[in-house]
């Protein structure tokens, strides 16, 4: 069985084909799927789709692009909707520098308000981080309580081994197959196993031979094609390892 760790279902992209394509992933063997928040909104449409959906979870959260809208009222939400039982997971959460959509001052204030709900509710974090490592590794060193996955990692292979160290997992998705990628190949090739999981990203960042088209889940097959190639690893094994990765770090066991 397939996971997809991080996906955008609820994303306009798939408004015309939702519930057809979502309906037909079991047949591709997609097992586990998280549809991500990025703001309360998406993070309400993501328990919806966990609702309905027997093979979806949610992680709701509030992104780095969305800090500037974080209050009091976004904060009692967000506790309500992470406390739904099919929530596994608060984010996407964390720093993007490469935008600054928000001022960075409010994306590291919002990003420690998270880690420390994270933390109080005993749920992982999905991570987002895009030209932002250095304080996004500050500011995880003091909430040491808080542990999750580095969504769409694209950092190096010793960065990726340090975040495993610390006791992170490592996502990847279709950046492992595009022909000018260094790094996420890298760390393909070197991530332990047991800390090894895949995601979409979808409707966005679609693979090798699908760059340009809408993503889906059924995509990850191409991932783990490479990611079989990469490390020298039978792809039924590594497809298999993952799965069981994403149930142990979701918290899934009633699939």
């Amino acid at each position: 069985m397939i996971l997809d760790a991080h996906a955008h279902y609820d994303d306009p992209a798939f408004d015309a084909d939702r519930d057809a394509l979502i309906a037909s992933l079991p047949a591709a063997g997609i097992g586990l799927v998280v549809n991500a928040g990025s703001d309360l909104a998406s993070s309400r449409a993501s328990v919806a789709l966990a609702e309905r959906w027997p093979f979806f979870r949610a992680a709701v959260g509030i992104h780095p692009h969305e800090a500037s809208s974080w209050d009091g009222a976004a904060e009692r939400e967000l506790r309500a909707l992470a406390a739904h039982p099919r929530a596994v997971a608060l984010g996407e959460i964390g720093l993007d520098y490469h935008y600054d959509l928000s001022p960075r001052d409010v994306q590291k204030r919002v990003f420690e308000r998270q880690l420390a709900l994270a933390e109080e509710l005993g749920l992982p974090v999905v991570l987002h981080e895009r030209e932002a490592l250095s304080d996004t590794l500050e500011i995880l060193a003091r909430h040491p309580g808080a542990k999750g996955m580095f969504h769409c990692f694209s950092g190096s292979p010793e960065t990726a081994a340090e975040c495993v160290k610390n006791g992170w997992y490592i996502s990847l998705g279709g950046a492992v197959t595009f022909k000018n990628a260094k790094r996420p190949p890298a760390v393909m090739a070197s991530v332990p196993g047991n800390r090894l999981l895949t995601e979409t990203d979808c409707p966005y960042m679609a693979p090798v031979p699908f760059r340009g088209r809408r993503c889906d889940s059924t995509m990850i097959r191409q991932v783990l094609e490479a990611g079989a190639a990469l490390r020298n690893e039978d792809e039924a094994s590594l497809e298999a390892q993952i799965f069981a990765n994403g149930l142990r770090f979701f918290r899934v066991d009633d699939l």
